[in-house]
């Protein structure tokens, strides 16, 4: 590896957006990247920037947060989102590409630059005295996810995730829930959603019935018993949610002085109180399943999801503990993270990443620090989640959403109004930031 460059491993999305923006700074990149020599379980091209899951890449709809992130990419000059606009197929107000021609233009797109470069092999070790970026994704190969984990001691590094379902605030009816902790101990910090005894059982029968999504090859995930899918406590017994997850004992409803017979208790995700995680509630059902199903739930009867319980293979690294805001290890500034590894979720979250990871490495190399982005712009948002200490007790993987953004000031607005304001809001912070900056 030569020093003379700036070291990025892995080519996936967030591997070639950071290469770009260096690149488009005038320095050197020499990029490593494993196929064809070597496949994980999920790729398939030969190709850098190769889509696995999916061909779409969500909404292109200003009046969502996913469609604001991609606009503030389109602003920052991101190849990521100017290789999906150009490969776009038709598919409604989504932004859907055609995988090989996406790839394609990507790699071209870097391979033309000068001061490009790669090699197809597998990484087994990284050096700690050039700028490097590390970007290898949720599926790190096992030789160098070992030497990631010696690098940064092995209780930083996940390899499989647990993640239950985030509700935004003002979507939950706040005359069915009320706020209390078990036995009154200290302060009332969760909101409780309460069931009868028929709701329950509603609620669990369409637990059981409902769609799951089947695992990959490459996911044969073996439960943990502390951290079961919550269909899968549903089959176990009748009472089984009642007496774990969903056990009611403590919490009185002050509306009829009762206990109910069992309870859904949501803990504040955020400092802001903009969003709210259903505590125990990791699952495998669907996308479909699961916004059907927890409706049925008193309070939740139309919550906006702003990310879906799942249980997968997501090799991530504890960031809030471990990065700067500039992506940089906190034991080694020669060391950025990028992309998925780093605790977002999705394509363009991670490009994002790689977009931020190149600008600060960028920044390094040329001696003067870079601040970063406002935290109620969308790249900025999903920065400051992943590297706030406000995440370090509970860090999860986190896809944008508006509730990332933080609260907008004044009454209550109705939804499509109160997007508008988030994005006006963060184009316009975004810029500034841009203007700052030359």
């Amino acid at each position: 590896m030569t020093k003379s460059s700036v070291t990025i491993i892995g080519g996936g999305l967030a591997g070639c957006e950071a290469a770009w923006q260096l690149l488009q700074r005038g320095h050197a990149v020499h990029l490593y990247e494993m196929k064809p020599q070597k496949f994980s379980p999920a790729h398939k091209m030969d190709q850098l920037a190769e889509l696995v899951c999916s061909n779409s890449l969500k909404s292109n709809n200003l009046d969502n947060a996913p469609g604001l992130l991609k606009e503030e990419m389109r602003r920052l000059n991101s190849l990521i989102v100017a290789a999906a606009d150009k490969t776009a197929v038709a598919a409604g107000t989504a932004l859907a590409v055609d995988r090989l021609q996406f790839a394609q233009n990507v790699e071209f797109q870097l391979s033309r630059q000068p001061k490009f470069s790669q090699t197809r092999g597998e990484v087994t070790e990284i050096p700690g005295d050039a700028v490097t970026i590390i970007a290898t994704g949720p599926l790190t190969s096992d030789i160098l996810a070992q030497e990631i984990s010696r690098m940064l001691g092995s209780s930083y590094l996940y390899f499989y995730d647990a993640i239950a379902p985030i509700v935004e605030a003002d979507s939950i009816n706040m005359e069915k829930v009320y706020w209390a902790s078990r036995y009154d101990k200290g302060t009332p910090d969760y909101l409780n959603c309460p069931l009868s005894a028929a709701e329950y059982e509603i609620f669990r029968q369409e637990l059981l019935a409902g769609e799951k999504v089947a695992p990959k090859p490459f996911e044969q995930v073996r439960h943990f018993e502390g951290c079961l899918p919550i269909e899968v406590l549903a089959f176990r017994g009748e009472n089984t949610l009642a007496f774990g997850p969903m056990k009611p004992v403590g919490l009185v409803d002050p509306k009829t002085g009762l206990i109910p017979y069992a309870v859904v208790q949501l803990r504040r995700e955020n400092s802001s109180g903009t969003l709210f995680n259903l505590v125990g509630f990791q699952t495998k059902l669907t996308w479909p399943a699961q916004q059907r199903i927890f409706r049925l739930l008193p309070g939740l009867e139309n919550a906006s999801f702003a990310r879906y319980g799942s249980i997968h293979r997501n090799t991530y690294i504890h960031s809030p503990s471990l990065l700067h805001s500039s992506l940089q290890l906190k034991t080694n500034q020669n060391i950025f993270f990028a992309g998925q590894i780093t605790g977002v979720e999705g394509y363009m979250e991670s490009a994002a990443m790689g977009l931020l990871a190149g600008l600060n490495a960028a920044s390094q190399i040329e001696g003067s620090k870079l601040s970063p982005p406002p935290a109620i712009t969308a790249i900025g948002s999903l920065l400051n989640y992943i590297t706030s200490a406000e995440q370090t007790d509970n860090f999860q993987p986190m896809n944008i959403n508006f509730g990332l953004l933080g609260p907008l000031p004044g009454k209550k607005i109705k939804k499509r109004e109160r997007n508008m304001l988030y994005v006006d809001r963060a184009l316009q912070a975004l810029q500034e930031w841009i203007n700052s900056r030359h």
